[in-house]
């Protein structure tokens, strides 16, 4: 089939490498315009404007997929399918039924479940121990199309967004081309979502990251996982924040106060509402990540420092 592919991060980047060593034919790569990015503010590429350069692919980057411009281009390129991973653009319906066999998202959800921006993130912070990802035909709704194909994975008790995403994006990405290569044999009948099951995964924002402590120790370490390695979680020390890596549930340990930081010779602990738990890396406001021990060192704690 000739595809015209959208899509914008790393993640989406993995997937237009596999579809480019398949027997579907890559016409045009869709992505976002060139953005501000990193601490110097600079005009870069996303990762898959930076591959569609490397390989010479033709490249749309419009401000709006609403665009006549963008319609038109697209148009001329006559795909019989658009596959999305991760572009971050609302299409309209006039752009929706350019494509032959319309436009098939890769979504790191098991669908219905977690639909939105942060389904990777959603599933860790509330603790589902499988989640997956769905293939399946994009409408005007979000994330309600009906469904192409489904894979399951499991979800680790020690694994980040960021751990997670990278598993699912590379089975994904097989996922994505076993579905096309199926839709162009005729042999796929796309099946509407259930009614039942739906849930929502907004973006998570910085103010969302910010770690509560007295919060159970579980539901905290939840959400600093969910939050690895963006937005990053965070707490604040006298006023300053300071950026909280995976930590260790210390289900042995006595209770602490609630954000009362504890210092041994070789870890750091912190109170919550149930048991403490142990930190791993530890990164204050304009410096490098380091062990929460090597942290607490330069710091000279008191021995009533307490996050808040």
């Amino acid at each position: 089939m000739r595809l015209v592919f959208a899509g914008t991060p790393d993640v989406a980047a993995i997937s237009l490498r596999a579809l480019l060593s398949s027997r579907h034919e890559i016409v045009g790569v869709v992505t976002r315009p060139d953005a501000e990015r990193g601490r110097g503010r600079g005009i870069a590429r996303c990762a898959v404007a930076e591959l569609a350069h490397e390989l010479d692919l033709r490249l749309m980057q419009p401000e709006s997929a609403r665009s006549p411009e963008f319609l038109s281009e697209l148009s001329s390129l006559a795909p019989d399918c658009c596959p999305v991973v991760a572009y971050g653009n609302l299409l309209p319906a006039q752009v929706l039924a350019v494509p032959v066999h319309g436009w098939v998202n890769l979504h790191f959800s098991l669908l219905p479940a977690w639909r939105g921006a942060a389904p990777v993130q959603s599933a860790i912070r509330h603790g589902d121990e499988i989640t997956g990802a769905t293939t399946f035909v994009l409408d005007e709704g979000m994330d309600t199309g009906p469904i192409l194909g489904t894979m399951t994975e499991l979800i680790s008790a020690s694994d980040t967004a960021g751990d997670l995403l990278n598993r699912l994006a590379d089975a994904g990405a097989g996922l994505l081309v076993s579905t096309l290569d199926a839709l162009e044999e005729g042999t796929l009948v796309a099946e509407p979502q259930r009614g039942e099951g739906v849930s929502y995964a907004p973006k998570v924002t910085v103010d969302d990251a910010r770690v509560t402590w007295n919060e159970p120790a579980i539901g905290i370490d939840r959400l600093i996982r969910a939050c690895t390695p963006a937005p990053g979680a965070w707490t604040t020390l006298e006023g300053d924040r300071v950026k909280i890596g995976p930590v260790r549930l210390c289900t042995e340990l006595e209770a602490l106060p609630i954000g009362r930081i504890s210092v041994t010779k070789a870890a750091v602990f912190v109170g919550t509402a149930t048991f403490p738990v142990q930190l791993g890396e530890v990164q204050a406001t304009g410096k490098r990540a380091m062990s929460a021990a090597d942290w607490a060192r330069g710091m000279r704690l008191s021995e009533n420092a307490v996050f808040v």
